[in-house]
């Protein structure tokens, strides 16, 4: 089967969010949504969820799941006011109670936040599957950015979060929390053993060398192209290019805000008692 991608870039944070839909029906999900976020103001914006929605009425779609690949780091999700818009259930990785333990601790989380993965619908073990109308979507543990990230395959379409990028710009960084690079080893190598025409889309691109944006490739590009794990890198190769490339690389801008949300699925923190809610930033923490 060979499902409906519709892509939505947001500039700003470099995201590609996805509406995956039935090739012949009604049904979809929604994949990686973005909620706008001004880090001057503090203040949050729907433009790019509201981009989502107005396909989703244009085609009179049936949104079935609003899907998370990991807990981002630089972007906060959208998935809360799509399913307010647009229903569906929300779904993660079931590791994202690994990554909700580390990170109530590093932002001293309120006593009644629980790491237990309850914020979210549906939590997805390795080899569950899932119906999108007549579509089936098969999970596909692929740790190593984080311990919670995964893959979506459905039909011959992959959608693949961080883990892996364009070929011309590489591969997820490994230096977030319980991030590892031979892990991430293993979770591309799985990947690219999907059949070389499957579609893999990606979760961001950056433009290297001032090509267009772009975030469709190929398995069998991947295998031939990516300049970290094409064919022929084994694991050593790409454990000290990619912890030697981790260590010059800065926080992503949007860390600290984005992870306090998406650990929670988007909702903001609760109010405080003058009705408002608060990020916290810790000092030398990270």
């Amino acid at each position: 089967m060979q499902p409906t991608v519709k892509a939505f870039f947001d500039q700003a944070t470099y995201t590609i969010s996805y509406v995956v839909s039935e090739p012949d029906g009604s049904h979809c999900a929604i994949i990686d949504p973005v909620l706008d976020f001004d880090t001057k103001s503090g203040r949050t914006s729907t433009e790019s969820a509201d981009d989502v929605i107005a396909y989703v009425q244009a085609q009179e779609l049936t949104v079935d799941w609003i899907l998370e690949t990991h807990a981002h780091a630089d972007h906060i999700s959208g998935a809360p006011y799509l399913k307010q818009k647009l229903g569906g259930q929300t779904g993660i990785g079931r590791h994202i109670t690994d990554v909700q333990a580390v990170f109530r601790d590093v932002f001293n989380l309120e006593p009644e936040f629980r790491a237990d993965g309850h914020q979210f619908d549906r939590l997805f073990d390795d080899g569950d599957s899932i119906s999108i109308g007549s579509m089936t979507l098969d999970v596909m543990h692929t740790p190593g950015h984080t311990p919670a990230c995964v893959t979506f395959v459905i039909g011959d379409a992959a959608f693949v979060g961080d883990t892996l990028f364009m070929p011309d710009f590489g591969s997820a960084r490994t230096d977030f929390p319980g991030g590892d690079a031979a892990t991430l080893f293993q979770s591309i190598r799985r990947v690219l053993s999907l059949p070389p025409a499957t579609r893999l889309f990606m979760c961001h691109d950056y433009a290297p060398g001032g090509r267009d944006y772009a975030w469709e490739t190929t398995v069998a590009a991947e295998r031939a192209e990516n300049i970290h794990v094409h064919d022929g890198v084994n694991e050593a190769e790409f454990v000290k290019m990619r912890t030697e490339r981790d260590a010059q690389l800065s926080m992503p801008a949007l860390i600290l805000p984005s992870i306090q949300i998406n650990i929670r699925a988007g909702d903001f923190p609760p109010k405080e008692d003058n009705g408002i809610a608060y990020l916290k930033l810790p000092l030398n923490a990270l």
